[in-house]
């Protein structure tokens, strides 16, 4: 799924995002509405991981989303 098909579905994708990163919060995937970048940068803040690892893990969730 493209970025741009993952914005349109973005609220029905929040409970894929969530099981995935569960230190996610409700609110935090409400701020990113479906921006990649900022996913990126909110799993990188709270999983403490670099934002290599942390494009891979979302490119990684959207090749099965």
């Amino acid at each position: 799924m493209n970025w741009d098909q993952i914005k349109g579905k973005w609220t029905q994708l929040t409970g894929s995002a969530k099981e995935r990163w569960g230190k996610l919060t409700d609110d935090d995937l409400k701020q990113v509405e479906g921006n990649r970048d900022q996913l990126v940068g909110k799993i990188q803040e709270k999983y403490g991981v670099a934002k290599a690892e942390a494009e891979k893990q979302v490119d990684e969730w959207t090749e099965k989303a």
